[in-house]
């Protein structure tokens, strides 16, 4: 062959320009590493090409292009020399063998594979085929075969070391049936891509002919069906502006984008959403007052406040167009009838009614929903019990609104800020929906059984009514016109199955419950229906009458005792009245006296204000000791224990200063406390009574425990006139304005003797 070579080493350079000197012969080598920069004699082969320098060319940068022609093949025998350029003594090898039937037979099969080699792999130009036809030398043949091949240089080498013709055919043969091979695969695999490609294009240019044929027939697939069903649906609902360019937006996303894309479904749930909501279908109110005064009276007994609420927001209602849903908030102890009276409201007005429970909700998104970005996006609760109302004035309650949380994620009660706040919730914007949605004209109920535990901005948006425990007259109307009706029915049992005297249920609630609410009765009387229904299914036409004996015999043994007749009047036991989530409570305080240093002992886990409550009622005594008749140095030489039993349950507010310090002074005094008071208020440092709040719920605690006699600061006078009346004849209240005058009404004069502690005596209501 005579080709070109670029020069660029420095010993090569100088064998190059030495070879000029002499013969312009060069020995030309492959180097078996190719990124070896200098390589030594292992790093070549032994056999190469003596090839005659036939033109140098020198290029800039210092390489020099030359032009070979190479002669034969010749073996390295030694290295003569390393510098400055490798000298070696070399074998001389020429093809030396003569043309054979199986040499001839070699020559045809290469030609064949090497012209099918050219068809397949149209890298060889179809020129050389001919010139390479021609070629009669086997050894020669193969050599030029060889130089038109894709070969590693490994593989070119073995070539050239196939000294005998034969071998070389042999060996050249064997290369071009791998080549072959390679190249079938090639073939295939390039055909099938192809067809790949041509069936695409080919189902393209279907589906593009199938659209223009559905055009002119009428008909659509099934993406174009979805798309233009949906585009139907948002022009037959009324929406917003606002709400259809957006629904309209996001159908235009859909239709251009593939079927199979994920984003398709967030899409089309999202137009789901969106396209459910009650934007603008809302129901008729029913304005009728003597008939939603009918309904709330049928469903509840009392609550009259309540009700009062509810006509006034008819009668406006009424006489106004446009008026902004009220936000109301019920507080009161369990079991009052918080829930039950939402859904009364709501069939007064002829409304729907959705309830969402808030207690332990902790995340924001919650409320206000998630975005659409994150995997499982929804909306807030607020938007989903809009979407099930199907109507955009629901009376919509929100239970428990004094149970949430906040965490790491957020603060819903601030969210539920937004939805509560009449100038807000206008444009209540959900996360998901994005839109703004009108909550104006829903009428929001929130229920709660503490007012403490609202958060304030919360408390401030909202109308509160505070709807307090039963009394027992109450609780015995509520037992005959709704719960043993209520009871029976969901026991299978028929009126002239089961009858309860009223004394009866008056001994169910006064021995068996002791509850501001009717949930505990309600158990008691479904427990004796259950008891009456075994004994109806021995015998259908057996009629129970349930009286006060049979009370024992279906409830067994009393639970609690009523009366105030618990115990004797006894030194250093005070009984106070407090207030609770659940309603009033009566608590029975015990001071007792220890030798010791002085000490104040406080049991019965007590909050801090009870704890201040007690040591301002220590610092009283001590400051009054003379007056009262208390030794002097009683605290130097006497540990006080005051403790409050039930010590499980927590108890803390300002009710029981007064409490703590007539119990304090009847121990010191050795003088018994009237077992038949109770009392509520805070001390000061001077022994002044302070008001405190809750005392509605405290007097129906002593009247559900029969305690008569009720001490309260004068400031409270103001309450008493909210406690109902037939509570109120059975109760003397004693209005006092400092602790001389409590003393003188609860602890026990002997006859005809003053207790002879001054001050002026209220007088008793």
């Amino acid at each position: 062959m005579v080709i070109h070579l670029d020069v660029g080493r420095e010993r090569s350079i100088n064998a190059l320009e030495q070879a000029m000197v002499e013969d312009n012969k060069i020995l030309l080598v492959a180097q078996k590493d190719a990124k070896v920069e200098e390589p030594a004699p292992d790093d070549m082969y032994v056999l190469g090409t003596i090839a005659l320098v036939k033109q140098l060319i020198k290029l800039p940068g210092g390489t020099i292009r030359v032009l070979v022609e190479g002669l034969y093949r010749a073996s390295i025998k030694r290295f003569v020399a390393m510098e400055p350029y490798f000298q070696v003594e070399v074998d001389e090898l020429e093809d030396n063998e003569e043309k054979s039937t199986e040499i001839e037979a070699l020559m045809r099969s290469v030609l064949y594979q090497f012209e099918q080699y050219v068809k397949v792999g149209k890298k060889v130009p179809p020129e050389t085929l001919v010139n390479v036809s021609s070629i009669e030398d086997p050894g020669k043949l193969a050599d030029i075969v060889s130089s038109h091949l894709t070969l590693k240089i490994q593989q070119k080498q073995e070539i050239l070391e196939a000294i005998s013709p034969k071998n070389r055919l042999e060996k050249l043969g064997e290369i071009l049936g791998k080549e072959m091979e390679i190249l079938d695969l090639e073939k295939k695999i390039n055909l099938r891509v192809r067809k790949q490609m041509e069936r695409t294009q080919k189902e393209y240019y279907l589906r593009e002919q199938m659209k223009a044929i559905q055009k002119e027939l009428g008909e659509k697939d099934e993406k174009m069906a979805e798309v233009d069903e949906y585009r139907e649906k948002i022009e037959a609902i009324e929406l917003p502006e606002e709400v259809e360019e957006k629904a309209l937006k996001e159908l235009d996303r859909l239709e251009k984008m593939p079927p199979a894309a994920a984003e398709s479904v967030v899409i089309r749930n999202y137009l789901d959403w969106l396209l459910a909501l009650p934007w603008e279908e809302q129901t008729e109110d029913r304005l009728n007052i003597q008939m939603a005064e009918t309904i709330l009276d049928e469903d509840h007994y009392g609550l009259e406040k309540v009700k009062e609420r509810i006509i006034e927001f008819l009668a406006v209602r009424q006489l106004a167009e446009k008026l902004k849903g009220p936000i109301l908030c019920l507080v009161g102890p369990p079991g009052v009838g918080k829930t039950s009276l939402a859904r009364s409201v709501a069939r007064a007005l002829e409304r729907k009614f959705v309830r969402i429970s808030l207690g332990g909700v902790r995340d924001e998104a919650e409320i206000r929903g998630h975005r659409r970005t994150y995997v499982g996006a929804m909306p807030g609760r607020i938007i989903q019990a809009m979407k099930d109302a199907k109507s955009k004035n629901p009376v919509f309650l929100l239970d428990e609104i004094d149970k949430m949380s906040t965490d790491f994620r957020g603060d819903p009660s601030a969210a539920m800020l937004e939805v509560l706040d009449p100038e807000q919730n206008n444009k209540f914007s959900d996360h998901y929906i994005e839109v703004p949605f009108d909550l104006s004209n829903v009428l929001f109920i929130t229920t709660a059984n503490s007012y403490y535990n609202i958060p304030r901005p919360l408390l401030d948006r909202m109308e509160t009514i505070y709807i307090p425990g039963y009394t027992e007259e109450e609780k015995l109307k509520i037992a005959e016109q709704y719960l043993v009706p209520k009871q029976l029915e969901e026991n299978g049992l028929k009126k002239e199955n089961l009858v309860f005297s009223e004394n009866a249920l008056r001994k169910v609630i006064q021995e068996y419950t002791r509850e501001a609410g009717v949930r505990n009765l309600e158990r008691q009387i479904a427990s004796i229906c259950r008891k009456t229904a075994r004994e109806v299914v021995q015998d259908s036409s057996k009629k129970i009458t349930v009286n006060v004996q049979a009370v024992y015999k279906f409830l067994g043994v009393p639970i609690y005792r009523y009366g105030a007749a618990e115990r004797a009047d006894e030194v250093g036991v005070a009984t106070g009245v407090a207030w609770t989530e659940a309603g009033g409570d009566v608590l029975s305080i015990e001071v007792t006296l220890m030798k010791g240093k002085g000490k104040l002992i406080l049991t019965g886990k007590l909050g801090d204000v009870m704890q201040e409550s007690a040591q301002a009622g220590l610092s009283y005594i001590r400051s009054r000791a003379k007056a009262l008749n208390i030794q002097e140095d009683f605290y130097e030489n006497t540990d006080i224990h005051i403790h409050i039993p039930e010590g499980a349950i927590p108890k803390d507010g300002p009710s029981a200063g007064i409490t703590m310090a007539t119990a304090l002074i009847s121990a010191l005094s050795n003088i018994p406390i009237r077992k038949d008071v109770a009392m509520t208020g805070e001390i000061t440092l001077r022994g002044r009574v302070l008001p405190v709040g809750g005392v509605k719920e405290k007097v129906l605690a002593a009247h559900r425990v029969g305690i008569k006699n009720i001490i309260l600061s004068k400031d409270n006078k103001k309450d008493v006139s909210e406690i109902p009346a037939n509570v109120k004849r059975k109760h003397n209240f004693i209005l006092v304005d400092n602790m001389d005058e409590v003393l003188n009404h609860a602890l026990v004069k002997k006859e005809g003797e003053n207790t002879g502690y001054a001050g002026k005596i209220s007088r008793v209501l």
